[in-house]
């Protein structure tokens, strides 16, 4: 070769990727059970209990009407060679058009469950009246189907019965049904939060201070749905230290139940039944944190009987 001739090497072929497999997940699989909220071994004897979360709001975001990856009514374009990409054009954009529309069905399905929720613990659904899905779905300005959906979730928690060719009649509950729920707390709840008390330390106890904290606050405005909320979290926070997750989940059952009785007539009534309810946390909490358990014992006799 001449002196003075420059070499033109060709540039080395890139570098395949993904053929160890690496860096095609996220992660490494580890710790993917972490959040659940079970007590892993070796876990702090106070794990914090899981915070209520509100029910998701708002619609979906519809797919950008300009981008032609997300539509897919858009024709298939051929490429340069003239042949056509089905599985960009037509498979993946519909999979996305799916996913898009999944969580609005959700969002509104839990959007009509709060509302009947809080039309029935208000007196607005009436006990022993019948309402029928579209006219429920008319005053609440959605379809028949999440309606229904909703209903049958209130079938489920015992709010309301299933008519046949009708709707769903409000359950009515007397006085006796109340005492025999009643008693069926004092019998899931008591014995399981006094034993907890024995060795929890005191610090555990106030991490619950919050949900006390708000219950009373919610109570002074006399809104029984918004209390009625606010109550459950404190008592699901409550049992969660048990570490017994079946018995949370009855016992919420049983709970929701329970605050079906009707309101008092007068209004500031209410509110004072709700401010009674809600020191009774506040007094509670006190006796766990000082380990007094037969205070504990007494005290949650007397606040799910009352």
């Amino acid at each position: 070769m001449a002196r003075g001739e420059h070499v033109h090497s060709e540039p080395p072929p890139p570098q395949a990727t993904g053929a160890t497999g690496r860096g095609t997940r996220g992660g490494t699989g580890q710790g993917e059970e972490a959040g659940t909220g079970e007590f892993a071994e070796g876990a702090p004897c106070c794990p914090a209990p899981v915070p209520r979360q509100s029910p998701p709001s708002g619609r979906a975001p519809s797919p950008r009407q300009d981008d032609p990856a997300v539509r897919p009514d858009d024709p298939v374009r051929p490429d340069s060679t003239g042949q056509s990409d089905h599985s960009a054009q037509t498979d993946r954009p519909a999979r996305r058009h799916r996913a898009a529309k999944q969580p609005e069905r959700h969002s509104v399905r839990a959007q009509v469950l709060a509302a009947l929720r809080e039309a029935l613990l208000s007196g607005e659904l009436a006990p022993g009246q019948v309402y029928s899905a579209p006219a429920l779905a008319e005053r609440l300005g959605v379809s028949a189907t999440p309606v229904r959906e909703a209903m049958q979730r209130l079938v489920c928690e015992g709010a309301v019965r299933t008519v046949p060719n009708r709707g769903f009649r409000v359950a009515e509950y007397n006085e006796r049904d109340l005492a025999e729920l009643a008693e069926i707390r004092v019998l899931l709840e008591v014995p399981p939060v006094v034993e907890t008390a024995r060795t929890l330390p005191p610090e555990c106890w106030e991490r619950l201070r919050p949900y006390a904290d708000e219950a009373l606050a919610v109570a002074g405005g006399g809104d029984r749905a918004a209390y009625a909320d606010a109550d459950s979290a404190f008592h699901r926070a409550l049992l969660e230290l048990t570490g017994n997750r079946q018995l949370v989940a009855v016992s919420a059952d049983i709970q929701r139940r329970t605050q079906r009785r009707p309101a008092p007539a007068v209004p500031s009534l209410c509110t004072e039944e709700l401010l009674r309810d809600a020191t009774d946390h506040m007094v509670l909490l006190d006796a766990l944190r000082t380990r007094d358990l037969a205070a504990v014992e007494r005290l949650m006799r007397a606040h799910v009987t009352a």
